[in-house]
């Protein structure tokens, strides 16, 4: 049931009754009309469609990029764990320790809203200082070679391109004049096709007059209401966001740690 508010809210009940309401009045005083149907298409599904492929694609890069700075952290794990003739079992706990830091930060950059940017996203760059002083002062000191550090700054500097496409999908959103131009023909575009649902209104029987108006204003507030929720793929909102799970992670590295 929860699933099924997330698309059907208030403003889809405003509108509906709004439409509802219009198309009572027409029929009260015979204000009738044949408009096409293709204003709908080219107006609002054609527009809301586009946002919906954009924001979902949007989606996928950002899924990619946690991804990628998962699996990144992880070879530095193993290049902690494996490449060092004799690694300390404090050094291995070290580079769990500081990458549980990094996507700890990450979740609380991404899913605090923009009200402390700032801070968040410089907490998330103390995160990978650490983790480049790691590199240098217990990696390189104890004994790693040259071109293996090399490597593992190559894994720590892939790991920040990632962040940071993730951060400018984070921050900016789809075309917002399409999204406007859409939301506002959503709201209207219901309401003034009363008198063609007058008119189709001759064809149904009384106790179904009011569905079609009804049935158009949850079709296309839910369709936004849906490109809305895929719009930021890490607020929490909708079925289909990004979760960054940071103990998940942690429980992951220890699993492979006792490999």
């Amino acid at each position: 049931m929860d699933k099924i508010f997330l698309i059907i809210n208030k403003k889809t009940a405003v509108i509906a009754i709004l439409s509802v309401i219009s198309t009572y009045i027409c029929i009260r005083y015979s204000i009738l009309a044949d408009y096409p149907l293709s204003i709908f298409a080219t107006a609002i599904i054609f527009p809301i469609v586009f946002s919906i492929n954009s924001a979902y694609k949007r989606r996928e890069i950002a899924l990619g990029k946690y991804s990628a700075l998962k699996s990144l952290g992880t070879a530095i794990f193993f290049a902690t764990r494996d490449w060092l003739d004799k690694p300390s079992k404090e050094n291995i706990n070290k580079s769990k320790s500081l990458l549980e830091e990094l996507l700890s930060a990450c979740k609380e950059f991404f899913t605090s809203g923009t009200d402390n940017l700032r801070e968040n996203e410089r907490a998330v760059y103390n995160a990978f200082s650490g983790i480049s002083r790691f590199i240098k002062n217990d990696l390189r000191k104890n004994g790693m070679a040259s071109g293996e550090v090399s490597r593992v700054n190559s894994y720590l500097s892939k790991m920040l391109i990632s962040f940071e496409d993730a951060k400018h999908i984070h921050q900016y959103a789809t075309p917002r004049s399409l999204r406007s131009f859409s939301s506002i023909f959503i709201t209207i575009l219901p309401i003034l096709y009363g008198p063609y649902f007058a008119h189709e209104a001759s064809q149904y029987s009384e106790y179904v007059t009011y569905v079609m108006p009804v049935l158009f204003s949850l079709v296309l507030v839910s369709l936004s209401n849906i490109q809305d929720h895929l719009e930021d793929p890490f607020d929490g909102v909708g079925e289909d966001d990004i979760t960054i799970n940071v103990d998940q992670y942690v429980s992951h590295l220890n699993e492979l740690d006792s490999l």
